[in-house]
């Protein structure tokens, strides 16, 4: 019954197989879990300082402060493209490379040179594989990032631009929107550009002073605005690992649905095929009992 060993032992792979893959489900809900905490801890604090920020914008600051400066003709961007260090997650990094490359194309279709940097494996081996010179690369930042990391990645970039050496800064990360929903997007973080306040209704409305200030806004602007972006780089990098732990649970459960799908076929082989061998070994005695009676 060579088959029947064959479908046996192939069984006996897929259980070991969906053993895996079901570990690595939990493991990545647990890790999901924890980083979509620490994504709606961010958020407060970026929409307190976003409040602030455009509270206190006025064109005759931002003509004072390098990081609110506008360029009429950018010459050179940098685009920071988050990935992860891990694969089993799915279409996850594909599509966060995807996103980096129509972003690369749009900047320098306008004829701006654009510098990448990377961080994640992932990222780094396919612009190597493509032959794409790196400005920078990082594979140290782990699932959990701080704010040291954003800062560490960031504030040269910061430097570069209050020189006039950059004309703006990109990043692109995974949005998490939810469990489910985890789109690539890019988002200009350099130069500032202060949100517009809005009604309820979603309506623009005029920017409202409401704030005692002490000692003045330049002074406040002066250590807001730094912080305003890192704070863009640590909310870029908490929602992207947020999005590959997402990712990956959701591969890993497909992988376990599937590998549950496969067993049950090749155990309904392996009972035919076991069936057929016993009638065969049946019929083979009854043949043989008649021939010995006569």
């Amino acid at each position: 019954m060579a088959k029947g060993r064959e479908l046996k032992g192939r069984i006996k792979s897929v259980e070991n197989t969906r053993k895996i893959t079901r570990t690595m489900e939990m493991v990545a809900t647990s890790k999901m879990k924890r980083a979509q905490d620490r994504v709606v801890a961010a958020r407060p604090y970026a929409l307190a300082l976003a409040d602030v920020i455009s509270s206190l914008y006025s064109p005759e600051l931002a003509e004072r402060f390098p990081l609110l400066r506008q360029p009429t003709a950018p010459r050179r961007v940098a685009l920071i493209v988050l990935t992860s260090n891990r694969g089993l997650a799915g279409g996850f990094n594909a599509n966060l490379i995807k996103a980096a490359r129509v972003q690369i194309a749009e900047i320098e279709k306008a004829g701006t040179r654009v510098e990448v940097h990377v961080i994640g494996k992932k990222g780094i081996g396919y612009f190597k594989y493509v032959g794409r010179e790196l400005a920078s690369q990082r594979i140290d930042v782990t699932d959990r990032p701080t704010a040291e990391n954003a800062s560490e990645i960031v504030d040269a970039l910061m430097a570069e631009y209050i020189a006039g050496e950059l004309d703006g800064v990109y990043v692109t990360y995974a949005k998490f929107v939810s469990a489910l929903s985890t789109p690539p997007a890019t988002e200009r973080i350099l130069p500032v550009t202060p949100p517009t306040a809005k009604s309820k209704e979603g309506v623009a409305v005029g920017v409202q002073h409401d704030y005692l200030l002490y000692p003045d806004a330049e002074a406040i602007l002066t250590e807001l605005l730094p912080s305003y972006v890192r704070n863009a780089v640590y909310r870029a990098l908490v929602e992207t690992v947020a999005g590959e732990q997402s990712a990956r649970r959701t591969a890993m459960k497909n992988a376990t649905d599937n590998a549950g799908d496969i067993l049950n076929v090749l155990r309904r082989t392996y009972n035919r095929a076991r069936q057929a061998q016993i009638t065969q070994e049946i019929a083979e005695i009854v043949g043989g009992a008649a021939a010995l009676q006569g």
